[in-house]
């Protein structure tokens, strides 16, 4: 049996925390679609703009999310890959992780365009 360190498990234990929203979820649920920009991402998820940045800076302070500006909108999207699988017994399974950091959406647009 393998176990975690502190570190690793003060990790996802913030992690769980930051996720417990289900208002946060369904804001990651949107941006793994695509990038939205906060009222069109208030407005799925049935919010106000100002509850939505706040839930969008605690995603972008965990490095979940990013954001980019096209002109006067402010656009964020799934910077990381999440992903959580329980199973119970006999597989007793656990994992809760993040993967690695996503390319920004404007990158890949700009490098398209050439």
């Amino acid at each position: 049996m393998a176990f975690c360190s502190g570190r690793r498990i003060r990790d996802i234990v913030s992690l769980i925390d930051l996720l417990g929203s289900k208002a946060r979820i369904q804001i990651l649920r949107e941006l793994s679609r695509e990038p939205r920009y906060v009222s069109e991402l208030a407005d799925l998820v049935g919010m106000d703009g100002k509850t939505a940045v706040h839930h969008l800076s605690a995603l972008e302070d965990a490095g979940l999310v990013a954001h980019y500006r096209r002109g006067n909108r402010k656009y964020y999207y799934l910077a990381r890959t999440v992903e959580l699988r329980a199973a119970p017994p006999p597989e007793r399974t656990f994992v809760l992780r993040t993967g690695e950091r996503r390319t920004d959406p404007t990158e890949v647009e700009s490098a398209d365009d050439d």
